[in-house]
C-alpha cells in the first residue's frame, strides 16, 4: 500500500453553463488563461463544422466563448512554443496562441477518431486515437504511427512523464521504452490523465477521478455520475493545486483544490 495520504478534492470555481459540450481544458501558463475544446453538436465525430475553442479566465470568467472557431469536434490539445495543437477527428489543429489565427489544419492518414494529445520536451506530439486503438506521433512535418493495439481497448488518455508514457482506455498503461504494463484496471471509460506530485489523476468520463499513488493505489476522489455530471479530459495546474474538469453534456468546466 502507498505510505502517502491520498488527496481530496474540493470546488473552487465553475464557469457559467455557455460552453457547448466541453471536452478538454488545458491551461496556459504564459498567459494565465484555460483553453476548452467544445465538440457543440453531437456525434462527436461528425464533421460538422460547429466545434470550436473557447477561452476562460483563471477564475473560471469566460473571456472569449467562442475564441477560435471553423473546427468540427475538437478534442484533445497540447501547448509548445505559442501553438496550440488540437486534435479535431483526423486532422492536427496548429493555433497561433497570440492571434487565434488557425494555422494548419493537417489530415492524419489513418485516424479515425483522434482524441486526446500531449508534447514532449522537445516538441514531438503524440496524439490517441480511440477507434484505431492507435498512437501517432508528430515531429516537424513528419506523421508516423508509434503502436496499434486493439488490445488496449478503446485508447483516450495520453501524458507524457518523461521517458514514461501514460495511456487510458478501461485500464491505465504506462510505456517505458518497449515494456508496456497495466498498472490500473476498472477505470470504465478513461477519459484524462494527468500528473500531480508522484502520482496521478485520471478521469473516467461517465463522471469519476481517481488518484493513483506512485505504488499504482487506486482511489476514487470524486464520483458525479449520479448527478449526470461528466468527467471528460481533465488538466491539472500543479503550482495552484487545482484539477480543471470539463463536464461535456453540462456545458461548464468545474476546478477543484487537491487536498
Amino acid at each position: 500500500m502507498s505510505t502517502s495520504a491520498t488527496p481530496s478534492l474540493q470546488m473552487a470555481w465553475q464557469t457559467d453553463t455557455t460552453l457547448v459540450t466541453p471536452e478538454s481544458v488545458i491551461y496556459d501558463a504564459s498567459n494565465d488563461v484555460f483553453y476548452v475544446s467544445c465538440i457543440a453538436g453531437m456525434p462527436p465525430g461528425a464533421h460538422d463544422g460547429d466545434g470550436y475553442i473557447a477561452k476562460v479566465g483563471p477564475s473560471g470568467e469566460i473571456l472569449a466563448n467562442p475564441w477560435v472557431t471553423g473546427l468540427d469536434a475538437p478534442k484533445g490539445m497540447a501547448i509548445y512554443d505559442g501553438k496550440l495543437y488540437v486534435t479535431d477527428i483526423d486532422k492536427l489543429v496548429t493555433i497561433d496562441l497570440n492571434s487565434g489565427e488557425v494555422l494548419s489544419k493537417t489530415l492524419i492518414l489513418g485516424a479515425q477518431f483522434l482524441n486526446d494529445a500531449d508534447v514532449d520536451s522537445d516538441g514531438t506530439l503524440y496524439m490517441t486515437d480511440t477507434e484505431t486503438a492507435t498512437l501517432f506521433m508528430a515531429k516537424g512535418d513528419e506523421i508516423t504511427e508509434v503502436f496499434k493495439n486493439d488490445e488496449l481497448g478503446r485508447l483516450n488518455g495520453v501524458f507524457i512523464d518523461g521517458d514514461r508514457k501514460l495511456f487510458t482506455s478501461g485500464k491505465v498503461f504506462t510505456l517505458e521504452g518497449e515494456d508496456l504494463q497495466m498498472v490500473a484496471d476498472s477505470i470504465g471509460g478513461g477519459d484524462g490523465v494527468e500528473k500531480y506530485k508522484d502520482g496521478y489523476f485520471v478521469s473516467n468520463w461517465s463522471g469519476e477521478i481517481y488518484h493513483l499513488a506512485s505504488d499504482w493505489t487506486k482511489t476514487k476522489v470524486l464520483d458525479t455520475k449520479d448527478a449526470g455530471i461528466n468527467a471528460a479530459d481533465i488538466d491539472i495546474i500543479e503550482s495552484k493545486n487545482l484539477l480543471v474538469v470539463p463536464t461535456f453534456f453540462e456545458n461548464r468546466i468545474t476546478a477543484y483544490t487537491i487536498k
